[in-house]
């Protein structure tokens, strides 16, 4: 210990802060991080401080457990995955699309000129059978299908 206590310098802290840091990139789950800025601010407290390697130990294992409560209990919930049909439904509805492979029973593929919720081409359900080429409105989203309706052309449009 007592060699610890004369070899370890502020700087040996900032390296070990900064390797942990750059570590994040193989586990993505900012627990690296944490440690590695506790790590830092150990670095910069013996800078300024002359401390024992067993309290600078102490510091960095009570910051790391603080980064690392505040991190799960405020920040990282708020960051969880959330369904992309249920946050873009308002987004999809009314979009217009071109059937690309239809079948009998009333399903089949749909491509959009501008992809919808990360993709250009959706499963569809449709009351009427449709033909590949028809235009169709996105009605609501059934899962991973958009429900639709065909889009009438103006001559089909019955009078106002």
């Amino acid at each position: 210990m007592e060699w610890l206590n004369n070899n370890v310098e502020y700087w040996h802290w900032m390296v070990l802060g900064l390797l942990l840091v750059a570590s994040e990139i193989f586990v993505p789950s900012f627990v690296m991080l944490w440690f590695g800025a506790s790590a830092i601010a150990v670095g910069l407290i013996s800078a300024v401080v002359e401390l024992s390697f067993s309290v600078q130990l102490l510091i960095w294992g009570g910051l790391s457990v603080v980064d690392l409560f505040l991190w799960f209990r405020f920040v990282h919930p708020r960051m969880k995955d959330r369904s992309l049909s249920g946050m873009s439904r308002e987004q999809v509805i009314g979009q217009e699309g071109m059937v690309i492979r239809a079948a009998d029973h009333g399903e089949g593929c749909v491509r959009f000129s501008v992809p919808l919720m990360g993709s250009d081409e959706w499963a569809y359900i449709c009351r009427e059978t449709l033909a590949v080429g028809d235009r169709v409105v996105v009605e609501e989203i059934s899962g991973n299908s958009l429900i639709v309706r065909r889009q009438h052309s103006a001559a089909e449009q019955p009078p106002r």
